[in-house]
């Protein structure tokens, strides 16, 4: 049988790379097709922080997924980013002060879309999404803000997790991946070394390696996550503190 724990080992230290967020910001006013489905990939992750916002706003399910796919249409289409500049920081605050201009001319104009009368620029799971609401909104945030910051928070973890969990599916691990993923917070609840070990037919030192090298990735990939979305690598840190920061309220 391979070796779970020499597999699960990460190639090394990655380089900060060209990623979405950079990308957009560096194609400005251009006409670029790679900015525009790095844009397009990046609304794609982090719509539901916007359809929390929307919905705390006060609308309803069906206003609320037709304002958003109104925000998209005009965000993707007349290019909003040409107003982005690398000192006015992440995607996550474009994002956010973007959908409430958004919503305040929409307002003044009085032009929401009729129900039904376009065709959605993203595939928008509306049932998912307002699940995710009630959730975030059952912990007593009043601020739209801070429920989209929360949304955004738990996108990003969520990312992060179904990458990981892909990783180990791709090399026949994905039981694996569920006996070990609770170790990665240390949950009271997680699957103990032994049962693991012995399930699996691995020693107790092989999990536990395996264990710390799944956590070792976990964290790799949550800054590759977190990199896509801001302009330049010194901002990584920043922005993961923020996230905890989030995270922990």
């Amino acid at each position: 049988m391979p070796d779970p724990a020499r597999e699960s080992e990460p190639a090394g230290p990655r380089v900060f790379a060209t990623t979405h967020w950079s990308v957009v910001l560096a194609a400005g006013e251009q006409d670029s097709p790679q900015a525009h489905e790095a844009l397009t990939q990046l609304c794609r992750t982090y719509w539901q922080p916007i359809y929390a916002f929307v919905r705390k706003r006060g609308h309803s399910p069906e206003q609320a997924e037709d304002l958003v796919q109104d925000f998209f249409a005009s965000f993707l289409e007349k290019n909003y980013v040409s107003k982005a500049s690398r000192d006015r920081g992440r995607f996550r605050s474009f994002l956010m002060t973007s959908v409430e201009n958004f919503l305040h001319n929409a307002h003044a104009r009085n032009q929401t879309r009729k129900r039904g009368g376009g065709i959605p620029l993203l595939p928008l799971d509306n049932r998912d999404a307002e699940a995710c609401y009630h959730l975030a909104d059952a912990t007593g945030y009043g601020d739209p803000a801070k429920i989209f910051e929360q949304r955004w928070a738990a996108t990003v973890l969520e990312t992060v997790l179904q990458k990981l969990r892909n990783e180990f599916a791709e090399r026949g691990q994905a039981d694996l991946f569920a006996a070990l993923s609770a170790h990665l917070w240390g949950e009271s609840g997680s699957i103990p070394y032994a049962q693991v070990a012995e399930q699996f037919q691995l020693t107790i030192a092989n999990v536990k390696t395996t264990a710390y090298r799944l956590r070792q990735r976990y964290r790799e990939l949550l800054r590759e996550v977190i990199g896509q979305t801001v302009s330049q690598p010194d901002e990584i840190d920043d922005e993961l503190q923020h996230l905890m920061k989030v995270v922990s309220q």
